[in-house]
């Protein structure tokens, strides 16, 4: 157990805007854990628990701390103290049934680390989200977590197949075979219960071999709907590439501005003499076991983007989003050095309100921010509908840094619902428990919170996340 300053600080937060701002601000004031414990396996885990029930005490499961909506804030609740137990050593690939390409990891392995001890049997699990380099899969499940080349791999709740968890009536473990009708699956009930239901401990994951052969390129369309209109038919015709992500024109133009890589007015004179003035970028992206592989996916997909007036980039824009796809945090942290105020958020719905959500977002965020930046990329798509995620840069509010983003999120927030989710891969933590009802209902709401009541009746699991009492800004 640890007990010290700087270890109960490092548990205290995660990696949202407000979470760096409170960080760097001397006089902010955030709830901190009480003490951190790291224990080394399942049944550990299970006895940290079971005392902490004994004492009512709190606890806030952390993984590898990359929620960016209060997921891992150390809220207490009615409870006089909590403590942050840590997954860290919880970092082990247990087993690989390579007949049946499942694989069994703790809940404590990085996604590196998960990609590290698969591939020594040839395997991946292709799960890539933007917080890879630091988060774990006991996070990725918790969360519902939606990786960047979810088409060819898929979310990552489609790729579990069984579930260990730690909960204050003892250990319970799901899945049993890849389908069943024993029921609802409760499964899924594990899978993006954000530590309120049970400290998640091991995930049992389909995997597939390791790609040999990856290829990533770039296209261009003039303006926003004509991009969106070719990855609808692109997702409807089941032609997505394993990647497929579409930038607006802002976002386009940033990329460009910020891409020593590329020739940026050579680029522009190339699309503007194909008609293409006001550029969207598309990435798209296969990987497989050869080129002949790559090349047979990839021939259907470029035949609907030529289709729908795609001009091709080339492969040195894929390249460049590829190699460059983890750097966002890097550069949120150079920018917050300059007084930037950065920050994202996601949503989802379905094509024939897409365009309108977008619309409302944005309108919402340039009302409350005033002179700002709001980009915007589709960043999965589904024959349904997609996901919206929004990059916002805006002057910081020095006297009040704190307030201008929350409000700012809470008008993006009240846009977003009726129209989309609260959250397509964000999970809901602190900042969309407001929210959760008009999404999935006063039942829903019931229905959560008596599967809380079921599994821990003391509500010492992760106090106040996702089956909290959160008012909704008034």
């Amino acid at each position: 157990m640890l007990v010290d300053v700087p270890a109960r600080l490092a548990r205290a937060t995660g990696l949202s805007y407000l979470d760096l701002v409170r960080r760097r601000s001397p006089k902010a004031e955030f709830p901190v854990p009480d003490a951190v414990v790291l224990p080394a396996d399942p049944a550990q885990v299970q006895a940290v628990i079971d005392v902490c029930v004994r004492h009512d005490v709190g606890i806030v499961p952390f993984g590898g701390g990359t929620s960016v909506v209060g997921g891992v804030a150390a809220l207490r609740g009615a409870k006089t103290s909590v403590i942050a137990l840590d997954l860290a050593r919880l970092d082990e690939l247990v087993s690989v049934d390579e007949v049946s390409r499942i694989a069994v990891l703790q809940a404590g392995v990085r996604g590196p680390d998960a990609e590290r001890l698969l591939g020594a049997h040839g395997l991946t699990l292709g799960h890539i989200p933007q917080s890879f380099e630091r988060a774990t899969i006991g996070g990725f499940a918790a969360t519902r977590s939606a990786g960047q080349a979810y088409s060819g791999y898929g979310r990552f709740e489609d790729m579990v197949t069984g579930v260990r968890l730690a909960t204050p009536r003892g250990e319970w473990r799901l899945g049993v075979a890849p389908a069943s009708a024993a029921g609802p699956d409760l499964r899924q009930l594990a899978v993006g219960s954000e530590g309120a239901l049970g400290v998640i401990t091991e995930v049992a994951l389909r995997v597939r071999p390791a790609p040999k052969v990856r290829r990533y390129e770039g296209y261009a369309f003039e303006g926003w709907d004509a991009g969106v209109a070719a990855v609808r038919a692109l997702a409807q015709e089941h032609a997505l590439a394993d990647v497929t992500r579409l930038s607006d024109v802002d976002e386009a133009g940033v990329s460009l501005a910020l891409n020593a890589g590329l020739k940026t007015m050579a680029l522009r004179r190339y699309l503007a003499a194909r008609g293409v003035r006001k550029p969207c970028f598309l990435i798209v992206g296969w990987e497989g076991a050869s080129t002949a592989d790559i090349a047979r996916r990839r021939r259907e997909t470029v035949r609907l983007l030529r289709a729908a007036g795609a001009v091709r980039v080339g492969r040195a824009l894929g390249e460049s989003w590829r190699h460059g796809r983890f750097s966002g945090p890097r550069q949120r942290d150079a920018l917050l050095d300059l007084g930037v105020c950065v920050e994202t958020l996601e949503t989802a719905a379905f094509w024939s309100t897409l365009d309108e959500l977008r619309d409302s977002v944005r309108a919402a965020l340039t009302a409350s921010l005033g002179r700002s930046i709001v980009m915007c990329h589709v960043s999965h798509a589904y024959e349904t509908g997609a996901s919206l995620y929004f990059t916002v840069l805006t002057a910081r509010d020095l006297g009040d840094p704190i307030g201008q983003w929350q409000r700012a999120k809470a008008a993006a927030c009240e846009a977003i619902s009726g129209l989309g989710t609260i959250s397509h891969h964000h999970a809901v933590g602190v900042d969309h428990a407001p929210y959760l009802e008009a999404e999935i209902g006063r039942i829903g709401v019931d229905v959560l919170r008596a599967a809380k009541n079921a599994v821990d009746p003391t509500g010492i699991l992760n106090p106040g996340k996702l089956t909290g009492t959160s008012a909704r800004p008034e």
